[in-house]
């Protein structure tokens, strides 16, 4: 039985999800954010223990969306090169030939982003928020779509580099796998590792499919001006909130907008509905606020939701 966190009834997500749980043992709620956010134009960022199927979620989501996948594990020693590629001399032609980097793909899975440094880091940052990567001066656009998904481990700080705020509101979300359930675990143990099998996951989908299902969520799902204010609201609470340091950015607010469109689609609704916006919130929000000392980020953010009244 699928665990999904909302309930879905278009029939593409439908197929989806069929199609990987099986080789996505008790992932349904990661995998259905996930594709949440594939939807919606955006990045993830996934963070939890280490051997819990992060890089299998992400390879599997890859092969079902027919999307070229790239790959980049972080060390200290990662060069920004080593992520964008960089200018080769050939001698028998006298001149420089451009070799893409791993950032040349659809989509990323970028492997322990925080252990990159700063300056690597800042290279990702341009591909996620520009959609392009600058070398040696010149500038080139990656291919679309594209789609960065980094992992993180929330205990191990030898040898880290924390992401910078900026980078932070770049991930449109940020979510964790968890522990399977029981029964999901079981048959794990059961049959073992089914990393051979994720080579076998056909494509539902095609890129140039995708860009036009973005594009479908964008023009064609309602918002009204109801829900606007709902959500304005709701931000303007976050930077005001005495426990808050710093509240939810513009970019924070398009963002969960933009997940309660792609979650209303799912639904195989055109219109927004408050829930919508509530379902996607933690995930959108929790990352980006940053909170005094002593106060729990989803405590005030329940508390901002409880204060702000639903009038449509």
């Amino acid at each position: 039985m699928m665990n999904t966190p909302f309930p879905v009834t278009n029939p593409r997500i439908k197929e989806a999800l069929a199609h990987l749980s099986p080789s996505l043992h008790g992932k349904d709620g990661a995998l259905i954010k996930v594709l949440a956010c594939v939807f919606s134009n955006g990045h993830l960022l996934l963070e939890d223990l280490p051997g819990l199927g992060k890089t299998t979620l992400a390879i599997a989501v890859a092969r079902a969306l027919g999307l070229n996948f790239g790959r980049v594990q972080c060390t200290n020693d990662l060069l920004p090169t080593d992520v964008t590629g960089l200018n080769i001399f050939k001698m028998e032609k006298g001149e420089f030939e451009f070799h893409p980097g791993p950032i040349f793909n659809n989509l990323v899975l970028v492997d322990e982003i925080n252990r990159a440094t700063p300056k690597t880091q800042s290279a990702l940052l341009e591909a996620m928020g520009e959609e392009q990567a600058t070398i040696d001066g010149r500038t080139y656009r990656l291919p679309r779509p594209f789609f960065v998904i980094a992992t993180q481990n929330p205990v191990e700080h030898s040898g880290t580099f924390p992401l910078p705020e900026s980078q932070m509101d770049r991930f449109m979300m940020k979510v964790s796998i968890g522990y399977p359930p029981r029964n999901a675990e079981l048959e794990i143990l059961r049959v073992g590792s089914q990393k051979a099998e994720l080579e076998n996951i056909s494509a539902l989908f095609s890129p140039k499919e995708i860009l036009r299902i973005q594009s479908d969520i964008e023009h064609n799902v309602r918002v009204s001006e109801k829900i606007l204010d709902y959500t304005l609201t709701l931000t303007e609470k976050t930077r005001a909130s005495p426990g808050i340091a710093a509240g939810i950015s513009t970019r924070g607010a398009m963002s969960l907008l933009q997940l309660a469109k792609t979650l209303a689609w799912m639904q195989n609704r055109d219109y927004v509905i408050p829930e919508d916006v509530k379902a996607m919130a933690p995930d959108v929000l929790l990352h980006r606020l940053q909170m005094k000392q002593g106060m729990a980020k989803r405590e005030a953010l329940d508390a901002i939701f409880a204060e702000v009244p639903v009038i449509l």
